[in-house]
């Protein structure tokens, strides 16, 4: 089955099958974008970007705008939000890493996800993006963190246990400017914060010591 037919097959369309990034599915309500391997971490996965508005050479996308009204109808409430994950290729680009993106293969299954929208970026997720962009804490605890991992560049390992004791002694807001995502985005920024090292992970002994977190 190519993704066409799987896509028609749930009951769903769009402007034109070459471009589109995002399906309609009007009877149903619900709204299917594709999870790229790529912009994929955990559960959580980039569907929908304000720099996508244009490519690289600087020609406008034809499939943004469809897709930022999609996304609209799902943060409105009147649309569900469903992905199924694709496989990315770059057999469309040239040595420098330019050109459009190609589906190498695709899991043709839908799972429901809630949409969370970080500035001008919006994420498909299983939960509140505790996992996407967590950064540790203050505190005078010891927590072991740092170790690399080899994919095409070196990630770092976080520690969840960490970001929980920093929450949970700084709530939800900003510590330094008071900034709070509730308010200024309303309920997508709810429980939601950003959590930063006072020592970067980069600068930290691969798997030879702890992060004291101050």
């Amino acid at each position: 089955m190519n993704k066409k037919k799987f896509i028609q097959a749930q009951g769903a369309t769009c402007r034109n099958w070459t471009w589109s990034w995002s399906y309609i599915n009007e009877k149903e309500k619900k709204i299917i974008f594709g999870a790229w391997d790529k912009f994929t971490k955990g559960n959580t996965s980039l569907i929908f970007s304000e720099d996508w508005q244009t490519y690289s050479g600087g020609r406008k996308a034809p499939g943004y705008n469809q897709s930022r009204e999609h996304i609209r109808l799902i943060e409105e409430g009147k649309y569900v939000l469903k992905t199924f994950p694709i496989k990315y290729s770059t057999a469309n680009q040239d040595i420098d890493g330019k050109g459009p993106a190609k589906i190498e293969d695709f899991d043709p299954q839908l799972t429901g996800k809630s949409l969370k929208r970080v500035g001008g970026n919006w994420y498909a997720s299983n939960d509140a993006l505790d996992n996407l962009l967590s950064e540790e804490i203050e505190g005078p605890e010891l927590f072991t963190e740092g170790a690399s991992i080899t994919v095409s560049v070196n990630t770092y390992e976080r520690s969840a246990d960490a970001r929980a004791k920093c929450v949970q002694y700084h709530g939800y807001k900003c510590s330094i400017c008071g900034f709070d995502f509730d308010m200024c985005y309303g309920a997508i920024g709810k429980n939601y914060i950003h959590v930063h090292h006072i020592v970067p992970l980069s600068e930290i002994n691969n798997g030879s010591s702890g992060a004291k977190n101050r």
